[in-house]
C-alpha cells in the first residue's frame, strides 16, 4: 500500500515532549512573573518600582529557560523516544526478515514485562507456528507427490508392458489399470476433503455421535465379516454440532482404520459414545507410544501395515484428526493394552435444542 511520507515515531514523539516541557516552563515563567508583579512572592528581595521594569528584567531570563527548555526537550526527548522505540525497531527488523521468507528468526526481546515484550512474545511463537505450518505443508506437498506420482507411474509401466506385448491378456490389464485408476481417484478425493475440513467450509447442525458411528458401523459390517471381525457398538447419545457429512467421514475413516489394522483373524472393533466423545478401539499388532503420536500425520502407517485392496491411502487418521480440528475437538491416540489402537474424538457438547 502506497503512502505520502511523513515524520518518524521518533520525531513525533521527541517533538511532543519538547513542546509539553516548553509548555509547563512557559505556565512556571507566566506564575512567577505575576507573583513578582503583585509583589507577594517570598523570596523577592527588592522592590518592584513598575511593570515596565520587572518586565525589562524578567525578559532575559525567561528567554534564555525557554531556549534551555527547548534545546533539553529536544535532546532529551531524542534520546528517551529512541530508547522507547528500540524493540519496536528489532520488532521491525523481525518482520523484514520474515517477511522475506526466514520464518527461524526470534526476537528474543529480553527485559521485564511491557507491552513492547508481549508484542515481541506474541510476534515470537506466532513465527514458531507459522515455520511449523510451512514445514508441515512442504512434508505434506511432498508425500502427496509421491503418493500421486506412484500410480501413474505403475499405469505407465503397464502401457509399456502392453505396448512390447501385444499378446498380453487384454482383460488383466484393463483390471489392473482400474485398480491403480481407483487408487488414485480415491487419494485426489481425499486429499480434497482433508482441504475442505481445513477450510471449515461447512454448515453446522446438530449431530447425535451415536447414530453416525452406528450408521459407519453398519456400512462397513460386510467388510469386517470378510476379515473375521467382529463390531461391538454401544453408548448412549452423544449430541453435538458440526457437519453431519464430514463427522459421519470422521466415523467411517475410524472403523475402517481399525478394521483394516487389525488381527488376521478372530479380531474385534469396538465402538462407543459417551457424552460428546466417540472412541473407536480395535485388536491388533502391538504399537509403541512413539509410533501412536506420528499415525495422525498425512501418509503416515503403522507397523506392519502392508498395503492391500482396502489399505487406504495412508490419510485416514489424518482426514480425521482435520475434522476434528475443524469442530474444535481434540484427537487422542493410545496403544491398546494387549495389541491394537484406541483413538478417541472428543468434540464441544451440543446446546439443547429450542422447543
Amino acid at each position: 500500500m502506497a503512502r505520502a511520507p511523513g515524520l518518524s515515531v521518533r520525531l513525533k514523539l521527541t517533538l511532543s515532549y519538547a513542546g509539553f516541557l516548553m509548555l509547563a516552563g512557559a505556565v512556571l515563567l507566566v506564575a512567577g512573573y505575576f507573583s513578582l508583579s503583585r509583589g507577594v512572592h517570598p523570596g523577592v528581595l527588592f522592590l518592584v518600582r513598575s511593570h515596565a521594569d520587572l518586565l525589562r528584567d524578567f525578559a532575559p531570563i525567561a528567554a534564555i529557560v525557554m531556549a534551555f527548555l527547548l534545546v533539553f526537550g529536544l535532546l532529551g526527548g531524542w534520546l528517551l523516544a529512541g530508547r522507547m522505540l528500540a524493540p519496536l525497531t528489532r520488532i521491525t527488523e523481525a518482520t523484514r526478515v520474515a517477511a522475506d521468507g526466514s520464518l527461524s528468526h526470534r526476537i528474543e526481546l529480553e527485559g521485564r514485562q511491557d507491552e513492547f515484550r508481549e508484542l515481541a512474545d506474541a510476534f515470537d511463537a506466532m513465527l514458531a507456528r507459522l515455520e511449523a505450518h510451512v514445514a508441515e505443508q512442504r512434508r505434506f506437498a511432498a508425500n502427496a507427490s509421491h503418493e500421486l506420482r506412484t500410480p501413474l507411474a505403475i499405469a505407465q509401466t503397464l502401457l509399456d508392458v502392453a505396448r512390447n506385448d501385444p499378446d498380453r491378456d487384454a482383460v488383466a490389464l484393463v483390471e489392473r489399470l482400474r485398480a491403480v485408476n481407483t487408487r488414485a481417484i480415491d487419494l485426489t478425493e481425499a486429499l480434497l476433503l482433508l482441504s475442505r475440513a481445513d477450510q471449515r467450509s461447512f454448515a453446522r447442525e446438530h449431530v447425535d455421535l451415536s447414530l453416525v458411528a452406528e450408521e459407519a458401523a453398519e456400512t462397513l459390517l460386510p467388510l469386517a465379516e470378510k476379515r473375521g471381525l467382529t463390531i461391538e457398538t454401544s453408548g448412549d447419545l452423544a449430541p453435538t454440532v458440526g457437519s453431519h457429512a464430514l463427522l459421519l467421514q470422521l466415523a467411517t475413516n475410524l472403523v475402517h482404520n481399525a478394521i483394516v489394522h487389525n488381527l488376521p483373524e478372530d479380531g474385534a472393533v469396538w465402538v462407543k459414545t459417551e457424552g460428546s466423545a466417540l472412541t473407536v478401539e480395535n485388536t491388533g499388532a502391538e504399537l509403541t507410544p512413539a509410533l501412536v503420536a506420528t499415525l495422525a500425520e498425512p501418509f503416515q502407517r503403522g507397523t506392519k501395515r502392508i498395503r492391500s485392496d482396502h489399505a487406504g491411502v495412508g490419510l485416514g487418521l489424518a482426514i480425521v484428526k482435520s475434522i476434528t480440528q475443524a469442530h474444535d475437538g481434540t484427537l487422542a491416540l493410545a496403544p491398546r493394552a494387549g495389541g491394537g489402537l484406541s483413538v478417541t474424538v472428543r468434540l464441544p457438547a451440543a446446546p439443547p435444542l429450542a422447543a
